[in-house]
């Protein structure tokens, strides 16, 4: 089903938007329990920050779901997936319990004239603070309808006919996000670099 353009919709907090999306998961996990749902992707036990100058996404769609943890447990999470992004001045950070403490791995990228770009991608988020602003946004269309961005695969653990919104355009400024998974088609990283800190002070944010 085809959306109608409405214009562009701006939001101080893209949390605001985010609601309605991580309400739905509720509805998931009960559906998740009595065993409508499989899940299809398995994360670590461990959440990541990741901060971001800007993320210029087109073909945006946003959905509940849940990733299942290692050892079992199942996690909602708003899926935030883009046909293509680029990104500039983006930090990752996750901080890994070793024997000798603390160790904080932290990936930076596109700080120079050259942004991240990403094909088909896919962010698994717990938490979000930025400003943004949309173009052409639907927000209540059933996530079986999406037709702006990609959208839940085959054996996604996700509720059919639920909750969804979709951009033409997302544009995302000044991004604090926890995140259990990142997925892409490709992921082009200029400028890498990738560093080991003793501690939690070199985290992201």
């Amino acid at each position: 089903m085809e959306s109608q353009p409405r214009g562009g919709t701006r939001w101080k907090r893209f949390g605001l938007v985010m609601v309605p999306s991580v309400a739905a998961t509720a509805a998931i996990g009960i559906a998740f329990a009595q065993g409508a749902l499989a899940a299809s992707f398995a994360v670590s036990g461990q959440q990541f920050k990741v901060t971001t100058e800007v993320l210029d996404g087109t073909g945006f769609t946003q959905y509940g779901a849940l990733d299942v943890k290692h050892n079992g447990e199942r996690i909602p999470v708003a899926v935030s997936s883009f046909d293509k992004a680029t990104i500039t001045g983006l930090c990752q950070s996750v901080v890994v319990p070793t024997p000798l403490g603390n160790i904080t791995v932290k990936l930076t990228a596109g700080n120079g004239s050259k942004p991240v770009e990403a094909q088909n991608l896919f962010i698994d988020i717990s938490n979000l603070d930025a400003n943004a602003t949309f173009t052409n946004i639907d927000i209540g269309v059933s996530v079986d309808h999406t037709s702006k961005g990609p959208g839940p695969a085959d054996g996604d653990a996700y509720v059919p006919g639920s909750f969804a919104q979709q951009a033409d355009r997302a544009v995302l400024t000044n991004i604090e996000q926890t995140a259990w998974a990142t997925s892409a088609g490709t992921f082009k990283l200029p400028g890498l670099s990738l560093s080991l800190h003793r501690g939690k002070d070199a985290e992201c944010f």
